[in-house]
């Protein structure tokens, strides 16, 4: 178990970067960063616009980690620019890939599949700024399938790898 803090979570209805990143993202609503979020197993967060959807199924929540914002490039960069949901301090949850992990914040422990890497695109360089894209690779979070249904708050959490990568990976 490694002690983590929760610094942000994004719940966002819409996917707004949509197309060429060349014309620039629509303005985000408001309410997208959150003090809590709903986890339900399978289907992803409660409200987000990946939540249910059968293509992302394995890939409905993406976790990253605060050490790898590129802030020398923006020193404001948070899940806003990043598209992520979950944005953890103190733990390299870029290196679970293949593995079960849980996450509890005081709630009960809410597990995640770790299965791939979050792939920063050009919209990195647009949202964040040039060379942004180019300084996530490596560190630009993982995708998870939700396992469990939970809640999932700021501040302290509990993180736990359950399961590691299969050997050889």
């Amino acid at each position: 178990m490694t002690e983590v803090e929760v610094v942000q979570l994004l719940v966002s209805p819409e996917h707004r970067l949509a197309g060429r990143p060349s014309g620039g993202p629509p303005a985000a609503p408001d309410d997208e960063l959150v003090r809590q979020v709903k986890v339900r197993g399978g289907l992803g967060l409660v409200g987000d616009r990946y939540f249910g959807r059968r293509a992302h199924r394995d890939a409905a929540v993406t976790i990253m980690a605060a050490e790898h914002l590129p802030l020398d490039i923006d020193p404001g960069v948070g899940l806003l620019q990043t598209r992520r949901n979950i944005l953890i301090r103190g733990f390299d949850i870029d290196s679970c890939i293949g593995s079960t992990i849980s996450l509890d914040t005081g709630a009960g422990p809410v597990t995640f599949s770790v299965n791939r890497p979050a792939r920063p695109c050009a919209w990195m360089d647009v949202t964040i700024g040039p060379g942004a894209q180019r300084v996530l690779r490596g560190g630009g979070g993982v995708r998870c399938t939700p396992l469990s249904d939970g809640v999932i708050t700021l501040g302290t959490a509990a993180l736990s790898v359950i399961e590691g990568p299969p050997a050889g990976q």
